[in-house]
Formats: structure tokens, C-alpha cells, sequence
């Protein structure tokens, strides 16, 4: 019986490693670097959790996507790349039948304030694991709002505009 108790122990001590990285708080910064407010992620057993708090935006719906690089470097916020997709077609929009890229999201809605706050979940994304795309990767990666909303099917990005608030995703 003694044989058995190191091993369950070990095992123990090992599941949350096994569950991922904890949540992730990232900052959205607008194109002069001021705070435009934060996100949160939080891995999901089959996919991520994103909840978003955002301030100055203009009022109405905005797109929001998962960008392929943690570099918010540039004031247009060119330097993240473009969406994510893993071993997804590279066919922009949820509403896409040729299927969507890893970095697509629902729009978020600003109120008259400027104001926006939303949770969504997608299946598409981890912070770490490899069978879904990883935010964490080599590179990082980085949630992007756009000026307008995304119809979710033009190509390359919905309509979405110029981007507006950049957040940096990348490991500690």
C-alpha cells in the first residue's frame, strides 16, 4: 500500500499543471499608449474564456480579434500581424461556410460613454495547449479591437477598420 501513496501524491501535485496557465490579465493600450482598459483569459477544458473591460472607444460595435504577434510596438498596431489560424483555413468571418480563422470573435458593443464590457468563449484558442491554437506561443499573440464592426465574412478582416486598442498576450 505504501508503494502507492508517492505516486497518488505526485499525481496530485501535478493535476493543476495538467489544467494550464492560470488567467491571464492583459492591458489594452490605445495608439498614443494610454489605457483603454484590460482582458482577461481564462482556459477553458475545450477552449478560452475572454472577458473584456473597455473605455474610449466610440460608441457602437466593434471587431474584435486574436492577432498573430505580442507586439503592440507600432501606433496603428500593424506590428501584431495579422488573426491567428492554427490548423484552420485562413478564411476570415463566423459566419464564414469556408470556416474561420483561430482569431475570429464576436464584435463588442461601446456604449454612448465609450464604455464596453463582454465574455465570450471560443473553442478555437488555449493559452498553451497545442491541439487548439496557442495565444502563449513563441511569438505571443494580441486581442485587437477595430475601429467598426466585423460583418464576419469579408475578406481579409469583416469591414473592420483600422485598429484601435491593443492588448500584448505573451508568457511572464
Amino acid at each position: 500500500m505504501r508503494h502507492l501513496i508517492l505516486p497518488l501524491a505526485l499525481a496530485a501535485i501535478a493535476l493543476p499543471a495538467v489544467a494550464g496557465p492560470g488567467p491571464v490579465t492583459i492591458q489594452l493600450k490605445g495608439p498614443a499608449g494610454q489605457d483603454m482598459g484590460s482582458a482577461t483569459l481564462t482556459e477553458a477544458p475545450h477552449g478560452l474564456v475572454l472577458r473584456v473591460t473597455a473605455k474610449g472607444l466610440t460608441p457602437g460595435w466593434h471587431g474584435l480579434h486574436f492577432h498573430e504577434k505580442a507586439d503592440c510596438s507600432s501606433a496603428d498596431f500593424k506590428s501584431a500581424g495579422g488573426h491567428m489560424h492554427h490548423d484552420m483555413p485562413v478564411q476570415h468571418g463566423l459566419l464564414n461556410p469556408a470556416a474561420n480563422e483561430t482569431g475570429d470573435l464576436p464584435n463588442l458593443y461601446a456604449a454612448a460613454d465609450g464604455t464596453a464590457m463582454a465574455e465570450v468563449f471560443t473553442p478555437s484558442v488555449s493559452l498553451s495547449t497545442v491541439d487548439r491554437a496557442p495565444l502563449l506561443d513563441a511569438d505571443g499573440s494580441a486581442l485587437v479591437i477595430h475601429a467598426s464592426p466585423d460583418d464576419h465574412s469579408s475578406q481579409p478582416i469583416g469591414g473592420a477598420g483600422a485598429r484601435v486598442a491593443c492588448a500584448v498576450i505573451k508568457a511572464p
